[in-house]
């Protein structure tokens, strides 16, 4: 049965689209075809990050207004068999597209896709609220900063609002080293404060910037790599197994680790 996952924060610049990309790559080479739809209107990036920006002809705003079927607007990733972009348009009235009719849009996705995966605007507005009601799951991305963290526990208690079968939370750019030294919260922190499940936790990687930054693909040797395909396997599978992010940093070794992140 297909599934519909929304990705959302309520703080922007957590690393939410990157996660999305990622996410989307890793389900697709596990043979699971994927699609992710971008529903910030004018502010789109994900047709910037998967490298299609110059092979869009159609967007979601026109397959809802009917200028062009939900199969024509979708394009295939550059860098991974069985993933396609639905993306969204760059300058628009975002008023006139309302939650129904993405929520038809997903509906129609469903039927083509194992995993449908919405990428939600930042923040509370119009967008987050399209977004969510097209979805039947929702991650919701944060950082272990409390700002981050209290705008998520807000987006949460929205979320709990809509006919969402399962809320749980990505704990992104995690330092292992803070971790280990209790310089930084962890994600049984995370849990505990806002009364859901960690899915997830993705380190601060450079393979993961050199996507957000240039497009690059993540290197699938990174630990940002392996963990974000340990949160896939445990959305598919329900396997429980998340990146230990103080791993390395632990013993002889780690001690020698730690002291040259603070040296760099």
């Amino acid at each position: 049965m297909a599934r519909s996952i929304v990705v959302t924060s309520g703080k922007g610049g957590v690393g939410k689209t990157t996660l999305t990309v990622n996410m989307g790559r890793i389900f697709a080479s596990m043979g699971l075809k994927t699609v992710l739809v971008d529903t910030d209107m004018g502010l789109n990036n994900l047709d910037v990050l998967t490298g299609v920006e110059n092979k869009v002809v159609y967007d979601i705003v026109d397959v809802i207004e009917n200028r062009c079927r939900v199969k024509q607007a979708l394009i295939e990733d550059t860098q991974t068999t069985g993933l396609f972009v639905l993306p969204s348009v760059h300058s628009y009235d975002k008023s006139r597209v309302d939650a129904q009719s993405v929520r038809a849009v997903t509906a129609s996705l469903k039927t083509r896709f194992d995993y449908v995966i919405i990428d939600c605007p930042a923040g509370i507005e119009l967008g987050f609220h399209r977004a969510v009601a097209s979805a039947d799951e929702a991650l919701v991305v944060t950082t272990p900063h409390l700002s981050a963290i209290r705008d998520a526990d807000k987006v949460i208690k929205l979320i709990k609002s809509y006919e969402i079968k399962k809320i749980s939370v990505v704990l992104n750019r995690v330092r292992g080293d803070k971790e280990y030294s209790g310089e930084t919260i962890t994600a049984a922190d995370v849990s505990e404060m806002l009364g859901v499940s960690v899915a997830g936790v993705v380190p601060e990687d450079d393979g993961i910037n050199a996507l957000s930054s240039l497009s690059e693909p993540c290197k699938k040797r990174s630990d940002g790599y392996r963990a974000t395909e340990l949160l896939c396997r445990n959305i598919h599978f329900g396997s429980g197994a998340i990146y230990d992010a103080q791993r390395k940093y632990r013993g002889l070794f780690g001690g020698i680790k730690r002291r040259m992140r603070k040296i760099v």
